[in-house]
């Protein structure tokens, strides 16, 4: 059941009608996680027992942890991270490193066989890692009380709008708030629906009709122009902030309409002046955690090494993140060019602030915000290749300016108001934020016009987001 069906929008006007029917928060609690367990079985249900063996040990754990002290609520803390951890990776990394260890024996002429698992990776596995060590170590970091409610616990890592794809939340903002009944509001409930719709208009409209032209250059590399490469290579990066923010959107605004806020997960990246400015804005959530629970600890721990100790934080991270989302060299690839990229950005910044000292304000933000769009842009090439090869030679054909096909997959209208669709969604997330719904008239005016624009210029099909498989 992916948000952008029929069967999600009958299901969540189900469940919200039945949310707001119940008179006590109890209730609410398992009306809520009953339907997310239903949402998360309409994919592949027999991994909702994956979900619920690390559910169970976790929330054992969190209340050991507050319990314990000295080694044992650290030994509790081991005990959820191996669960998790482990979990994650024999579905998404034992074959990853089975593949990498026959292929090194291979090299030294030592052939060697270890069977490989035949199993597809859970729906959302990487994210309910996160969210639910972010709860096991805020416990033992003493910043949150161990949840007693079982199906409080289960729910926050259940919830289904952040399920699937995040945003990977933290159990002080979530948790107080389902422990808290809360009346209907009508302001809430508005904002949140104007939220969703933006949401599928950036999703159905804007990504996937992006699509049509990210798959057929990657799908072409060999016979496409570099222009026509380039072009692909940028579509894929707009596809893909509205793919993903656009399930954020989703994600949030359904659950500010039962009046649970959830952390905002982008925060206008386009407009990103270096590296580092674009990854406090891209994938908050995600960035937030690495940054509190593995980069502060590492950098602490090397303080002693200075700028070297803060540099190999970054790398480490980096290519982590990189191996998050997927279980392959070009993914690891993808983490290490942002790592070094940083890296130089933190080791250079006194240099570059010295040199540009005396160029005007504007210029000198327009020219990051360009360098940075385009940094992304090619960076992102690893990220959407199949492989490691396919990477480069994506790279290659952009930059070797010879002839090929520039049909991009779309006509000449197609694009032109594809580009027209990109540069009304800058103009709506940067000027007019919240600005049509004001008043009950703008937010009526609104929702007709997008549910009509996503039925009329929607490209309905099987397209999944993208962050569904990680």
């Amino acid at each position: 059941m992916t948000f952008n069906s029929l069967q999600f929008i009958v299901f969540f006007i189900f469940v919200t009608l039945l949310f707001f029917r119940m008179k006590n928060q109890k209730g609410r609690i398992w009306l809520l996680l009953i339907s997310s367990v239903y949402f998360y079985m309409s994919f592949i249900p027999e991994y909702i027992l994956i979900l619920g063996g690390t559910i169970i040990v976790d929330y054992f754990a969190g209340i050991q942890i507050e319990r314990s002290e000295g080694s044992k609520r650290k030994l509790w803390l081991v005990l959820s991270i191996i669960a998790n951890i482990g979990t994650l990776c024999v579905f998404k990394y034992y074959n990853f490193f089975i593949e990498n260890i026959h292929t090194g024996f291979l090299v030294f002429g030592k052939p060697l066989s270890l069977p490989l698992l035949k199993m597809a990776l859970p729906i959302g596995l990487s994210f309910h890692t996160f969210q639910a060590l972010s709860y096991t170590i805020e416990v033992y970091r003493k910043n949150q009380h161990a949840e007693k409610k079982f199906s409080v616990y289960a729910l926050y890592v259940m919830f289904y709008p952040q399920l699937v794809a995040g945003p990977i939340e933290r159990p002080q903002n979530v948790l107080p708030q389902l422990h808290e009944f809360r009346a209907y509001n009508w302001d809430n409930a508005k904002d949140g629906f104007a939220r969703m719709l933006w949401g599928f208009f950036k999703k159905v409209v804007i990504a996937d009709r992006l699509a049509m032209i990210a798959d057929r250059t990657f799908a072409h590399t060999h016979d496409s122009s570099s222009l026509a490469l380039f072009a692909g290579a940028a579509f894929y990066y707009f596809q893909m902030y509205c793919d993903f923010s656009g399930y954020s959107d989703i994600a949030l605004g359904a659950a500010k309409v039962m009046n649970i806020k959830l952390m905002e997960n982008f925060n206008q990246p386009f407009f990103s002046k270096n590296i580092s400015d674009f990854w406090r804005r891209w994938h908050i959530s995600l960035y937030s955690w690495f940054y509190d629970y593995l980069f502060n600890p590492l950098v602490i721990s090397l303080r002693n090494l200075g700028k070297t100790g803060i540099s190999i934080g970054l790398l480490v991270v980096f290519v982590l993140s990189g191996l998050w989302h997927g279980a392959a060299w070009h993914h690891i690839a993808y983490g290490l060019i942002n790592g070094l990229a940083l890296i130089f950005e933190y080791l250079t910044q006194k240099k570059r602030r010295k040199l540009f000292s005396k160029v005007p304000a504007i210029i000198n933000n327009s020219f990051g915000i360009v360098i940075t769009l385009g940094f992304v842009i090619f960076s992102r090439i690893f990220f959407r290749a199949e492989d490691m090869p396919a990477a480069w030679t994506y790279l290659k054909g952009i930059f070797s300016f010879t002839g090929g096909s520039n049909y991009i997959g779309v006509n000449r209208t197609e694009l032109l108001f594809s580009i027209l669709l990109i540069i009304i969604m800058l103009f709506r997330e940067k000027l007019l934020p919240g600005y049509l719904i004001n008043s009950n008239k703008r937010f009526y005016l609104y929702a007709i016009s997008m549910i009509v624009i996503c039925y009329f210029f929607g490209v309905f099909g099987e397209n999944q987001f993208i962050y569904f498989q990680f």
